[in-house]
C-alpha cells in the first residue's frame, strides 16, 4: 500500500469557490501540496483573487465571479468548460452569513444567505456535471466537496437563522446528491468546519484565547487541519466514503458536554 497514491492528487484539476481566503484558501493550499495540476479559484473581489493567485503560484488560476445569482453560476461553468475538458474536483465553499434580531430579520439577508449557501452548490454542481462525468471512472472517481458548518449540526446562540438552516440543508443535500451521483462515479461528501480564523469567523480570528475555552481539543483549527480533511475525502483514501459530512471542529459537536460555554466556537 502506497500512501502517496492513497492520499495524493497528482494531475487533478480542481475548482474551489470562495478560494481566495479563509477555509477555501486553506483547502487550495492542501490541494496544491497533494499534487493538483491546476486549481481554479473564484471570488467576487478581484484584488483578493489576484493576491491569492500570486501568493500560491502558477498552478492557481484566479477567476472573478458572483455565484449568488444563476447567471454568475452559468458564467463560471462556461468559463471552466472553455478551459478544461474535464473537472476532477469541485469544492463548493463560497458562503455567506447574516445575523439580525428575530423580529427584525430581513428578507434580503435571508435570500442572500440561503441562495449562496444552499442553492449555489446545487446548481453549480449541476452546471459542471458534464465535466465531472468526463473525469470520473470507477478507479478514479470525480469528487464534490460541500463546505457546511458545525452550525448545521447543532444550534448556536446567535441570531443567524438562515445560516444555520442553510448549512443543515446543505448536509442533507449532500446525502441526496451523493445517492444520485455515485452511480456515475462522482462522489459527494462534506466538511463541517468549527472554529477556524477567517473574515467570516472573526471570533476565532480575533479572540482565539476566548474561543478555545469552548473547544474540547483546547485550540482553534489551523490550515493543516482543514487541508488534511479535504485531502482525505478528495483522494483515493476517501473513495468509499459517500454522502458523509465530517465535522472538523476539535470535538465541539461530538465531544463537548457544553456546560458553561458562553462562546460559540463555530464558523464556515
Amino acid at each position: 500500500m502506497d500512501l502517496k497514491s492513497l492520499f495524493g492528487l497528482d494531475g487533478r484539476v480542481a475548482l474551489v469557490t470562495g478560494g481566495s481566503r479563509g477555509i477555501g484558501k486553506m483547502i487550495v493550499e492542501g490541494l496544491l501540496a497533494a499534487g493538483c495540476a491546476r486549481v481554479y479559484i473564484v471570488a467576487r473581489k478581484k484584488e483578493q483573487v489576484d493576491a491569492t493567485s500570486a501568493e500560491l503560484g502558477d498552478k492557481v488560476i484566479g477567476l472573478v465571479g458572483d455565484l449568488s445569482q444563476m447567471d454568475g453560476i452559468q458564467q463560471l461553468a462556461d468559463e471552466i468548460a472553455a478551459r478544461e475538458d474535464k473537472l476532477d474536483i469541485l469544492v463548493n465553499n463560497a458562503g455567506a452569513a447574516w445575523g439580525e434580531p428575530f423580529d427584525e430579520f430581513s428578507e434580503a439577508g435571508w435570500h442572500r444567505t440561503v441562495d449562496l449557501n444552499l442553492k449555489t452548490p446545487f446548481f453549480l454542481t449541476q452546471k459542471l456535471h458534464g465535466l465531472l462525468k468526463a473525469a470520473a471512472t470507477p478507479e478514479r472517481p470525480a469528487k464534490v466537496l460541500m463546505i457546511a458548518s458545525i452550525d448545521g449540526m447543532k444550534t448556536n446562540p446567535w441570531p443567524t437563522y438562515p445560516y444555520q438552516a442553510s448549512k443543515a440543508g446543505l448536509i442533507h443535500l449532500t446525502r441526496r446528491m451523493a445517492a444520485e451521483l455515485a452511480r456515475e462515479n462522482i462522489i459527494v461528501n462534506g466538511i463541517g468546519p468549527g472554529a477556524f480564523p477567517s473574515d467570516m469567523n472573526r471570533a476565532a480570528r480575533d479572540n482565539a484565547d476566548l474561543v478555545e475555552k469552548g473547544i474540547p481539543s483546547g485550540r482553534i483549527g489551523v490550515t493543516e487541519d482543514m487541508a488534511a480533511g479535504a485531502i482525505y475525502l478528495l483522494s483515493r483514501a476517501g473513495d468509499y466514503v459517500v454522502g458523509t459530512t465530517i465535522p472538523i471542529d476539535g470535538g465541539v459537536v461530538n465531544a463537548n458536554i457544553g456546560a458553561g460555554n458562553f462562546v460559540d466556537p463555530s464558523g464556515q
